[in-house]
């Protein structure tokens, strides 16, 4: 292995542990408890170490962004792969997406909440972003019917979902409600 090689296998290791961090302080404390000096404490590097992998806390909250959508793209692919049909994939999709914005709040807003320097709906956007969209539009693909536009309805469903989860963990809709949303939604989306 070369000396090159190398550095760059601990450049790539001291990035992982960064986000990692980030993303277990902020889901602990939320992302104000993330400073590039705390960060610095817990991974034991100095901040000037954590400025040669990032430019600051935006570019670690775009890092913990895109992670953010591989886990999601992972979750979404595996409940649509599971479920017998186009309308139990897309109620199964829900299920997930939702789901994981409960979960995990800290890092659904840093990839849907707060502004962070990412192409999103663009061939430049990062390809995990692309995966995660890209499960929610198989999911909506097969119930879209002559005339629509797959891709805006994706983007519709997406809304619709967001708006559940964030208007349910800000307190706005109460919990009870969720299952109803969703199969009303699934409803709608499905013309059944």
């Amino acid at each position: 292995m070369s000396i090159q090689t190398r550095r760059e296998r601990e450049r790539a290791e001291r990035e992982r542990l960064i986000v990692t961090a980030a993303r277990e302080l902020a889901e602990a404390e939320g992302w104000d408890a993330v400073t590039t000096r705390r960060l610095a404490a817990e991974i034991e590097y100095s901040q000037p170490v954590l400025y040669s992998h990032f430019k600051g806390k935006d570019a670690i909250m775009a890092a913990v962004a895109v992670q953010g959508c591989a886990d999601l793209a992972v979750e979404l692919r595996a409940a649509r792969a599971a479920a017998p049909g186009a309308r139990e994939s897309l109620a199964a999709v829900a299920r997930t997406y939702t789901s994981f914005a409960r979960r995990r709040p800290a890092l659904y807003d840093a990839m849907f909440t707060h502004l962070v320097d990412l192409p999103f709906a663009t061939a430049q956007a990062p390809a995990p972003l692309r995966e995660a969209f890209g499960e929610l539009f198989q999911a909506v693909e097969p119930i879209a019917v002559e005339g629509d536009d797959p891709g805006l309805l994706t983007e519709t469903f997406w809304a619709a979902l967001h708006g559940l989860a964030t208007l349910m963990r800000s307190g706005r809709l109460p919990e009870e409600g969720h299952e109803t949303r969703l199969a009303l939604l699934i409803g709608h989306f499905t013309g059944s």
